[in-house]
């Protein structure tokens, strides 16, 4: 349709002419029964005509003949090629190989200096030096030898001088304490004191001791039961949706209506509550503060501790 300016709707959007329906008229194809290579069905495919086994004829390789890498090159001897350099190099050398004067000492022993640059060390020589003559020590002090024994049974081998003998009784502790027990006696006047009263420790031995009379032992009442089992004088009746089963009789019928009325109070008026305040969405005190220290102006200087 042409717009209000008089230019038509592909002129306004740019478009030379409207798209092609490339499926307009084709018949319709489900997406199951649709092939997955529909190009693969048709024509005539490229056959390879398979794969190759491995093997040691030219028929397993891609050239017709077999190519050499060194074809039409000479013969090469490694060892010719090898004294040649040695020839190069020996042309370098400015005089003949240095020979030492003597050859190398081999040396005759363990601990020999045969050989060697520096010789033998005088240090290290087995010879033994100059000694004066020994001259034999005078001879030891000579005492009395000493006494035999340990001093257990044997007199007159200590340094002090010896005990003298003193006669001692087999039964002396034995008399002693008779002598003891005639001096304590002698002094003891009257006989033991006893007293009349028989003395009681701190807690009674018995712990279940009780001074006073016990109260005669109570009779449990034997109750005697019954010689035949109760058995009631009819069977129980079985309801069968009637009251005559049951201990009560069966009410009286009341008539009353189906629909409570209402006491109309005329001087009372319906209660209505008041309108409270309406739920709305709230923001939480951590996303204004975060608002408030982050804005459109410092979200790029602003620091995570600032914030």
């Amino acid at each position: 349709m042409p717009a209000e300016g008089g230019k038509t709707d592909m002129e306004r959007i740019g478009l030379f002419s409207e798209m092609e329906y490339v499926t307009v008229g084709d018949k319709y194809v489900s997406s199951f029964n649709r092939p997955f290579n529909d190009a693969a069905s048709k024509n005539k495919q490229m056959l390879p005509g398979g794969s190759k086994a491995m093997s040691n004829l030219q028929a397993g390789y891609f050239d017709p003949h077999f190519v050499r890498i060194f074809e039409g090159e000479g013969y090469v001897n490694l060892n010719q090629v090898r004294r040649r350099h040695m020839m190069e190099e020996a042309k370098k050398n400015l005089g003949k190989a240095f020979l030492p004067s003597n050859g190398d000492k081999k040396p005759c022993g363990l601990g020999t200096y045969y050989g060697t640059i520096g010789g033998p060390v005088p240090f290290f020589s087995t010879q033994l030096k100059p000694r004066d003559k020994y001259e034999v020590p005078g001879k030891n002090l000579y005492t009395n030898p000493g006494k035999k024994g340990t001093g257990y049974g044997y007199a007159n081998i200590t340094i002090g001088k010896q005990f003298s003998h003193s006669a001692d009784f087999y039964d002396a502790p034995k008399l002693n304490f008779k002598k003891e027990n005639e001096e304590h006696h002698r002094l003891v006047k009257g006989t033991p004191f006893k007293s009349n009263l028989y003395p009681r420790e701190y807690f009674d031995t018995n712990p279940y001791l009780f001074e006073k009379a016990l109260p005669p032992i109570k009779k449990t009442e034997k109750k005697e039961l019954p010689a035949h089992p109760f058995k009631p004088s009819s069977p129980g009746k079985k309801a069968g949706g009637m009251k005559a089963g049951t201990f009560d009789p069966y009410p009286s019928h009341s008539a009353d209506p189906y629909v409570v009325k209402l006491t109309s109070s005329k001087g009372a008026k319906i209660f209505y509550p008041p309108s409270g305040p309406k739920s709305r969405p709230t923001e939480s005190i951590m996303t204004l503060n975060v608002k408030r220290a982050l804005n459109t102006k410092n979200y790029k200087t602003a620091s995570v501790q600032s914030c």
